[in-house]
């Protein structure tokens, strides 16, 4: 008989925008340090903060001002969107080099079925390599829950943090959720915790036992999901579809040995853009900014970017871009990673080339000229006429 055992992960990027300021900046690393919507006014927000700066009691969402007075050293970096976008990309593109089966959730957490790939008999070696080449390749730090679905791989996910491994059995589920108080359980916020309340629930082991009829009389089908859940079931399936659009398609790798040779880093950006195409011919996707990524020996991350007119999703197209940005901006320093990604992707059946007039002269040209081409090589010979560059 065929099992139908699931094992399901949920990764969670520990502290994700304060990590990718600290990946760049490693001089941002084990201080207290803070990601702030305007660091210059005492009335921002902390988006989010590094585990030190926790450890004194700053949390996400405290004003700028609150936080500098619980430590007056806490420094403080304002958000670079574009920068986490690119670094969720890196961390899922390399999710899914272990399986198809990723569900990103947001920006920084994903569900990862590992079934067919082993997770019934090594899903913690599986969970422990993820991490570490996170970690190792990336410079970013992660929690992740392992169970049969994906509330409970969800709740084992935020059990240990940061760097965690967590099992949670459904036959756990007893002894670990139920003494806890609903407002713990994921999915159920201040409004839903005020109506359980009211019915008399006040840990996620009264939710699991309570009667289906009143539950769903106050709360409807949400409330039977939740229901469910307290008793440790959920059936929904990994659905890498589910995710929002992809903003983008990358492929990066770590170099076995610090690299110095040009020809040598050309070489892997050529492999780099053609796992690129593959991507993108796979998700019949195409896109308008190229994006190299370079990790220095010491460390140091430096991203490079080019917007083109048109469209890409060819090989030889994405690496000729990757090849200029990284001929014009390498200055010789040792590499250790390198990275190319497609992004302000659009699907293929949308492709069409929009010319403006200056565009639509330059195409007629080149079309008068090929045809010129054709005729003189006819009459001469093939090769016997080259373009000339103006």
């Amino acid at each position: 008989m065929v099992s139908t055992a699931r094992v399901i992960l949920h990764l969670d990027m520990n502290s994700f925008f304060a990590s990718v300021e600290q990946a760049h900046d490693p001089s941002l690393k084990g201080i207290p340090m803070a990601v702030a919507g305007n660091p210059k006014e005492r009335r921002g927000i902390l988006v989010t903060c590094s585990y030190e700066a926790r450890a004194l009691g700053i949390y996400t969402t405290m004003t700028v001002g609150e936080a500098k007075r619980l430590c007056p050293d806490l420094v403080l970096v304002p958000p670079d969107h574009e920068k986490y976008r690119i670094a969720s990309s890196a961390v899922f593109d390399l999710l899914r080099t272990y399986t198809d089966l990723v569900e990103p959730v947001s920006i920084d957490e994903a569900y990862i079925d590992i079934t067919a790939i082993g997770g019934l008999t090594d899903a913690v070696n599986i969970a422990s390599d993820m991490q570490t080449r996170l970690l190792q390749e990336l410079d970013l730090p992660c929690s992740i829950g392992i169970a049969p679905n994906k509330f409970l791989a969800k709740t084992a996910s935020d059990m240990k943090k940061p760097m965690g491994i967590t099992i949670l059995r459904k036959r756990e589920v007893e002894a670990v959720l139920w003494p806890l108080p609903v407002i713990d359980m994921h999915g159920i916020g201040k409004s839903t915790e005020k109506k359980l309340h009211a019915l008399g629930i006040q840990t996620i082991g009264d939710l699991a036992v309570s009667d289906e009829i009143k539950i769903k009389s106050v709360l409807g089908k949400n409330g039977l999901r939740l229901l469910l859940r307290a008793n440790g079931i959920d059936e929904r399936a990994v659905d890498p579809e589910a995710a929002e659009e992809r903003k983008s398609v990358g492929s990066s790798t770590t170099l076995v040995i610090d690299e110095t040779d040009r020809n040598a880093c050309l070489k892997i950006f050529n492999k780099l853009a053609a796992s690129v195409a593959k991507r993108l011919d796979n998700r019949q996707l195409a896109g308008t900014v190229v994006m190299i990524q370079l990790r220095t020996a010491d460390w140091r991350n430096q991203t490079r970017s080019r917007t083109v007119l048109n469209p890409l999703y060819k090989e030889q197209d994405i690496y000729k871009e990757a090849a200029s940005l990284f001929n014009k901006y390498w200055d010789g320093e040792p590499i250790r990673l390198l990275g190319v990604t497609v992004s302000n992707v659009i699907p293929m059946h949308e492709l069409h080339e929009q010319l403006s007039f200056y565009n639509f002269e330059k195409h007629a040209k080149e079309e008068q000229m090929d045809s010129l081409l054709s005729q003189l090589e006819q009459k001469f010979g093939p090769g016997s006429v080259k373009r000339g560059n103006v």
